[in-house]
């Protein structure tokens, strides 16, 4: 029997947010054509039930997967859905695209009523830092306290984090914004920041880990309670639904700087799927000044 595979969709554009009928199209076919998008080779992945063991979903934004009923669909279907939910604290300049917390706290509540709270990750993802227009330097954390209490109500127990990594082309698009410019922080402030984040989510039954942070774990002490993620946890995966998977890592992914992640099909693609939320800190975000149209 041919071992079954997971589907990630997608860490290289938001599919939930923007492309769940192309999706569902081609759940319907029976197939994905995956592109290498650094060789351009391309390959065929079966998509059927039997073959499939989970679908995860990534995405900041569920209210049109939601308002589809896709979930459902999906299940009926025969496939088991997990899902990374990046809520970030509300910032117009850093992520323009996003809807208000209250908004997307409503759809955390939907997605734990109708999936459970084990089913859904909270990526608290990137931690920025900037200044504008040499002003002092600012960041994005001041709501984590609040989604925290939020979330931990309804049951998630898992917090994934990161520190903004600095590519070229988001430098292009800091400079279509006047004075905007990202402040990369030392490791050993990067380390009381997780030191404090765990302070806060602990209390709450919640547990932090980190994603490709390895540098930074290193520094923290044994005991500190924080671990590398696996945004794509199969050894979860078959806890929550049974079944096989492979457990070797993806060797596709960022392993020596800390990626937990185990092996799975992402099946997005960067150019031809833009995401429309225009977050200015974006690896995936193909447009260099940051804004992709939507038409």
């Amino acid at each position: 029997m041919t071992p079954q595979i997971v589907i990630s969709a997608s860490r290289r554009t938001d599919i939930p947010a923007f492309y769940m009928d192309w999706f569902m199209e081609r759940i319907r076919a029976g197939s994905f054509e995956l592109i290498n998008p650094f060789n351009g080779r391309k390959s065929l992945i079966i998509a059927s039930p039997d073959h499939v063991h989970t679908i995860v979903f990534w995405s900041k934004d569920f209210s049109r997967f939601i308002a589809g009923d896709f979930g459902r669909r999906l299940r009926e279907m025969g496939y088991h859905l997990f899902f990374n939910f990046t809520i970030n604290s509300e910032s117009p300049l850093l992520e323009p695209g996003i809807p208000p917390l209250k908004k997307r706290f409503r759809q955390a509540a939907i997605l734990c009523e109708t999936f459970g709270p084990s089913a859904i990750q909270w990526r608290f993802d990137p931690i920025c830092f900037y200044t504008v227009a040499g002003g002092r330097i600012q960041n994005n954390f001041d709501d984590f306290p609040y989604i925290a209490d939020h979330l931990a109500t309804l049951g998630i127990k898992h917090c994934i984090t990161s520190f903004m990594d600095h590519y070229n082309k988001i430098g292009r698009r800091c400079a279509q914004i006047p004075g905007l410019a990202f402040v990369q922080p030392p490791v050993d402030e990067k380390i009381k920041i997780l030191a404090g984040m765990q302070s806060i989510i602990s209390p709450k039954n919640m547990k932090l880990y980190t994603c490709c942070e390895k540098e930074v774990l290193d520094g923290l002490p044994p005991d500190s309670g924080i671990t590398p993620s696996s945004c794509i946890p199969n050894r979860l995966l078959v806890e929550l639904f049974g079944g096989a998977l492979s457990l070797k890592k993806d060797q596709g992914q960022r392993v020596k700087q800390g990626c937990g992640c185990f092996e799975s099909k992402d099946i997005g693609l960067y150019r031809d799927q833009p995401c429309f939320h225009n977050c200015l800190f974006c690896y995936a975000n193909p447009a260099s000044d940051g804004k992709n149209k939507k038409t």
